[in-house]
């Protein structure tokens, strides 16, 4: 219909997946890469994000929120404007049917696709957000997007490799068996839970169509809808760091070999985990320093699951990409995967 169809399309398509090997490649495999040689070498990664080498964290204040808000910003900074590039480009560059294609589909099927492209982009529950709702706005099944969402986190191979070398290799084999059944069971869940008219809406999208703007429109389309999502998610991701900054110290009180692996602590820093934010694999020596102060190993077991995935920013950037009772069921599932993951913990002796 249009000549400039064919090289406006391969251009978008270039564009895109330059931002995407480039981008991650800058942001997260060449650093990652070299920082597995120092979790080997010091069996360390860092201080705590959380609260340093401190039993416990800072009293609420401006500067305790001012002072993590800096440090996690400073960490994930990079990693949220890629997620913006990204999750604008999702919807901007790439053919609307492609998206749909490959992550629309209600069985597992999609879930599978949606799991296993996550396990490239390593990115904090936060910055995949962008993505995710990019990814809701071309149609992607909430079980896709979900298994994307979460397999960031949980199934991040240089998170993983961290860890075994940091808190040993039984701990990464526990979150990988957890994790699988996290990501992949959560998100065929999520599409099994859809109803009559979501399914029939779904299956409407699989038409082809014969939208292809001009190179000129596809590239100020992507610049309009970046600043749309900048302007949607970043004021009120920010205030909600900032926030989570200050009540640290109602989250995690103290830490101390009286936290031991009773049913209540393990519960309490499950949900404290689902709730607080953190950068990728930060978790990794929030748990070392943790367990190096007397932290229980059940306590410990529901953190290495809940910490990562979700958090009240990443939940907020997705209220209008999922439906509540969806948000609501994907939290309390990662609630009891942490609570799981604790008596798991303690059964097998760590």
């Amino acid at each position: 219909m249009n000549s400039t169809r064919p090289s406006s399309s391969a251009l978008s398509w270039i564009t895109f997946i330059l931002i995407a090997v480039g981008g991650l490649f800058y942001v997260k495999w060449s650093p990652y890469y070299h920082r597995a040689f120092v979790a080997a070498s010091n069996h360390a990664i860092g201080q705590s994000i959380l609260m340093g080498t401190a039993a416990s964290p800072p009293p609420p204040s401006l500067d305790a929120a001012l002072n993590y808000a800096f440090a996690y910003g400073k960490a994930i900074w990079q990693a949220m404007v890629l997620g913006l590039l990204l999750g604008s480009g999702v919807q901007a560059l790439l053919p609307p049917h492609w998206v749909t294609k490959a992550l629309g589909g209600t069985g597992f099927g999609s879930v599978a696709a949606g799991g296993l492209l996550s396990i490239p982009g390593m990115m904090c529950t936060c910055c995949a957000a962008p993505v995710v709702a990019g990814l809701r706005a071309r149609q992607a099944s909430p079980g896709a997007a979900i298994a994307f969402w979460l397999g960031n986190t949980v199934l991040n191979p240089a998170t993983l490799i961290f860890m075994g070398f940091v808190l040993g290799w039984n701990w990464s084999a526990l979150r990988l068996a957890l994790g699988l059944l996290m990501v992949f069971g959560l998100g065929y869940f999520a599409n099994r839970i859809m109803t009559k008219e979501e399914i029939q809406s779904a299956e409407t999208k699989f038409a082809p169509t014969d939208e292809a703007p001009l190179i000129g429109n596809v590239f100020t389309r992507w610049m309009k809808i970046l600043a749309q999502m900048a302007i949607r998610l970043i004021p009120e991701y920010i205030i909600l760091i900032l926030l989570l900054g200050a009540a640290r110290a109602f989250l995690f009180p103290h830490i101390g070999p009286e936290i031991g692996n009773h049913l209540g602590w393990i519960l309490a820093f499950a949900c404290a985990g689902a709730l607080f934010v953190i950068p990728t694999a930060g978790e990794v020596p929030i748990i070392q320093a943790m367990l190096a102060l007397g932290l229980g190993v059940g306590p410990a077991g529901a953190l290495l699951m809940t910490l990562p995935p979700i958090s009240i920013p990443s939940l907020a950037m997705l209220a209008r990409s999922f439906k509540p009772r969806l948000l609501l069921i994907v939290t309390v599932t990662v609630v009891a995967f942490g609570v799981l993951a604790g008596l798991l913990a303690i059964g097998l002796g760590f």
